[in-house]
């Protein structure tokens, strides 16, 4: 069997560090299109594992900058009666490839109704990159080509970007928490892939359904590695937020599912401890998984990949293909 490092997305995982170190190096670079109007107001724009990463952008503007984010939907950009007021607002359009129709086409709409954008891609160059050629603005994630249908790579970037931004904007991290969360991750992937996630690999390959509850920026952890599950294991996965969960979903959850819990402490919060307790009552086998290493939020892109790697680990141990997944594109035609 292929040793997962091997498969293009272990090869693009193994790139991560470098490609943080890049991104870092080019920051000041790319300052001014890091918008944020004086109304103190951004709106996030993404489809898939991106959505996923405007969660977490989500997150860290608010809780560290103060800058209301909100979610653009498209469907109700694309019917709507009557032209919406955007004007004086900043849209971040996140799409890895810059090829998403909808993602193009809503930004579009939402500049001719006086929005200023930026584009958040991994594609370089901008002859190939229609939604870069419609902001105007351009946050090149990496130079590096993300091959595989799963993003890995282009997803971590996207949660760097968002870090560096709020630091551009108000200084609440230090230049050391991400100079040594490169250092960790390095070292982290200069080991085996396939010691990570052994530990209950065999029960994730038994389990009808997997979960991850997160809360706060892990939420975005959460739902991103779900998918990662989805589209590589060809597993029944779902994040959720520990408020979510418990209001309803838990009740679908028996002795034969597998949940992972992502605290962002040693000790859980109390939501989590309500979760833990009601998978208990329910037979459900669970892992708790606390990052030691890392600051926070910086440790939750190492609990990232963890995951991620845990998901290519058991695609393999399925005899699949987690590069090429069958039924799944990179560029997804939507609307």
């Amino acid at each position: 069997m292929i040793k997962a490092e091997e498969t293009l997305t272990g090869k693009d995982i193994k790139e991560i560090p470098s490609l943080l170190a890049d991104f870092s190096s080019r920051v000041s670079q790319m300052k001014e299109f890091f918008l944020r109007p004086e109304s103190g107001v951004i709106y996030l724009l993404g489809r898939g594992s991106s959505s996923n990463a405007t969660l977490f952008a989500k997150y860290i503007f608010e809780e560290y900058t103060g800058t209301i984010s909100n979610f653009i939907r498209p469907h109700s950009i694309f019917e709507a009666r009557k032209p919406l007021n955007f004007k004086n607002s900043a849209v971040w359009a996140y799409s890895q490839s810059g090829k998403s129709p909808d993602i193009v086409e809503c930004l579009k709409k939402l500049m001719s109704w006086g929005a200023e954008g930026t584009a958040v891609t991994n594609e370089a160059d901008i002859d190939k990159n229609p939604l870069a050629q419609t902001a105007g603005r351009h946050i090149l994630l990496s130079r590096s080509p993300e091959l595989p249908v799963a993003a890995t790579k282009s997803f971590i970037l996207q949660l760097w970007m968002a870090l560096w931004a709020a630091q551009s904007w108000e200084g609440c991290f230090s230049f050391k928490d991400f100079d040594d969360t490169v250092k960790i991750i390095d070292i982290m992937l200069s080991n085996s892939f396939a010691e990570m996630g052994s530990a209950y690999i065999d029960k994730l390959g038994r389990a009808g359904m997997i979960g991850f509850i997160g809360r706060g920026t892990y939420n975005a952890v959460a739902a991103d590695a779900a998918l990662k599950f989805r589209e590589m294991a060809r597993a029944h996965a779902v994040g959720y937020s520990a408020a979510d969960f418990l209001h309803g979903p838990v009740g679908a959850y028996t002795e034969n599912d597998f949940v992972f819990l992502l605290s962002p402490y040693s000790e859980m919060p109390e939501d989590l401890k309500r979760v833990k307790k009601a998978l208990e009552l329910r037979g459900v086998n669970y892992a708790e998984l606390y990052e030691p290493e890392g600051k926070a939020p910086f440790s939750r892109l190492i609990t990232d990949i963890r995951l991620k790697i845990a998901a290519l680990n058991l695609s393999l141990k399925r005899g699949l293909n987690p590069d090429s997944p069958k039924g799944l594109a990179k560029v997804t035609e939507t609307r």
